[in-house]
């Protein structure tokens, strides 16, 4: 299967989206005419015509031939009223079998019927003028089956099925191969019904006896005859099915196949580095109006992580040169001038190696929770109680003058946050706190619109008003000389972030006042 799968894939072409609507549209149009001709329904029809006409010429027939037969009466009665309906037809291209042509007729050693003979010749103008019309072939039997005129009069045809149904009263339409036929168009093997001959048998009924049989046959009307004489009509109608297909693929085209080809030179543009919008198609298509918005998203997406990581990657290069420079430095004054230098000076170029050496432990082991908090995707199923969390961060950091004093208000939710997560969370913004010289830290917890709001005050100096738009930026720090990397608070709101929440500086007239927001777990 695979093997197959392969072999039809190296030969496949590849298509253009405009040639598969087209091609699809032009298939579904012609659907309807290859239906006709293959499955044989305007055919069947065309054969079921022929025959309701043979009944119809034949029961009229017939009935004329009866009162002929009975001649005159005196005194007409009146009419008997009597229900009209349709004569279902019998013959089905499909079901009803074909039997051999027509057989000749057999010699028989007896004599038609003299009233019969009588009949067929008082009858033999009108079948003249209706076979001059109908162009169909009429002939009339007695009641014993023979002949009474064409070129086979005087012989039996008796034994033939439908003749033997009408002799019993019943009439009895059959298919035969139309010996006579002779092809003279290419494409007419198309069609079973060009090579078949319709037999219609119909009994003369005279005071409720068969007196003789009605033999009709015909050719069915071929259908490519028919198809040739409403050519005008079929020409148009294939003309204006075209039309609506070149205007049905104008539409899709521009509705589906522009905006794609315009979402692919934009993505070319997006993967070389230069983003342009792409073009927004005249005729709106829902789908592809939300991958046009998804696109747009996209880009904005990525062009927001490309600035992000020129900027952290111009950060880190800055924040790792100056530990760096300060080693390299050292190491090349302990290597020119180590010989000669106190031991008191080697002692404070080794310190200053180590610290810088801490100083880039530091940095990469919070370059790394950085990145683990960047990539980080919460679990739907987490779930943290905010209230034991912010108990154990305040039983860790209520110690050496630091006190964490908490607020539930009666208020005992829990949010959509692994616990460690939030636990990293508010330990790095009461860390923060003390690190900056506070004393006292508020936490207040509120429940509002889904949403659980976690406020976190303290009583130090605060941020300064032209530090707060850039104190959430990686390697921002004011205590750099304490060992401070920068990376606490962008940390913290990454990895809120990754479970739908958000991390905000509030203003305040004291202290810091910062706002941590989580989905609420129910």
């Amino acid at each position: 299967m695979n093997a197959v799968k392969a072999w039809i894939a190296r030969r496949w072409p590849v298509l253009r989206l405009r040639t598969i609507l087209l091609g699809t549209l032009v298939f579904v149009a012609a659907l309807p005419g290859f239906g006709a001709i293959f499955l044989r329904i305007y055919e069947n029809a065309l054969v079921r015509r022929t025959e309701a006409e043979l009944v119809a010429q034949g029961a009229a027939l017939a009935a004329s031939a009866a009162v002929v037969a009975r001649g005159l009466p005196s005194q007409p009665k009146p009419p008997v009223p009597d229900r009209y309906q349709d004569r279902k037809t019998e013959v089905d291209l499909r079901s009803t079998p074909v039997l051999p042509p027509r057989p000749h007729a057999r010699v028989v050693n007896r004599q038609a019927d003299p009233a019969a003979v009588a009949l067929a010749w008082r009858m033999m103008p009108a079948f003249q003028e209706t076979k001059v019309t109908t162009l169909a072939s009429i002939l009339m039997l007695d009641r014993q089956g023979i002949l009474i005129n064409g070129r086979e009069a005087g012989r039996s045809l008796a034994a033939l099925p439908e003749v033997r149904g009408a002799l019993e009263g019943r009439a009895m339409t059959v298919l035969r191969e139309n010996e006579g036929y002779v092809s003279a168009h290419p494409l007419e093997w198309l069609s079973r019904a060009a090579s078949i001959r319709l037999h219609y048998a119909r009994p003369i009924m005279v005071d409720g006896r068969v007196m003789g049989v009605l033999l009709v046959s015909r050719s069915p009307r071929a259908l490519f005859l028919g198809i040739y004489e409403d050519r005008g009509k079929i020409a148009l109608g294939v003309v204006a099915i075209f039309a609506m297909l070149l205007v049905l693929s104008a539409i899709l085209s521009r509705a589906i196949v522009r905006p794609i080809e315009a979402l692919s030179r934009a993505t070319r543009e997006l993967a070389s580095g230069r983003h342009t919008a792409a073009r927004r198609p005249t005729l709106q298509v829902v789908e592809i109006r939300a991958l046009h918005d998804d696109f747009e998203q996209m880009a904005a997406s990525i062009e927001k992580r490309s600035r992000y990581l020129r900027d952290f990657a111009s950060a880190v290069s800055h924040e790792f040169k100056t530990p760096l420079a300060g080693i390299s430095g050292a190491i090349e004054l302990l290597q020119d001038h180590g010989a000669d230098m106190s031991e008191a000076e080697r002692e404070r170029f080794l310190a200053n190696m180590a610290a810088d050496s801490q100083r880039l432990s530091r940095l990469v082991g919070r370059l790394m929770e950085l990145a683990r908090a960047d990539v980080m995707v919460g679990g739907g199923d987490a779930r943290a109680p905010v209230a034991d969390v912010i108990a154990a961060v305040a039983d860790a950091l209520s110690t050496g003058g630091f006190t964490v004093v908490v607020d539930l208000a009666g208020a005992a939710p829990s949010v959509s946050m692994d616990a460690d997560a939030l636990e990293a969370v508010l330990t790095t913004l009461a860390e923060n706190a003390r690190q900056a010289g506070a004393t006292r830290l508020d936490v207040a917890l509120a429940v509002a619109d889904g949403l659980v709001v976690i406020d976190l005050a303290d009583d130090g100096p605060g941020i300064p008003e032209g530090d707060r738009e850039r104190v959430f930026d990686p390697f921002f720090t004011s205590k750099r000389a304490q060992g401070g990397t920068g990376l606490g608070l962008a940390i913290a709101r990454s990895l809120l972030a990754a479970y739908g929440g958000d991390l905000g500086l509030l203003p305040s007239e004291r202290g810091a006042h910062f706002q941590v927001r989580c989905l609420s777990a129910g």
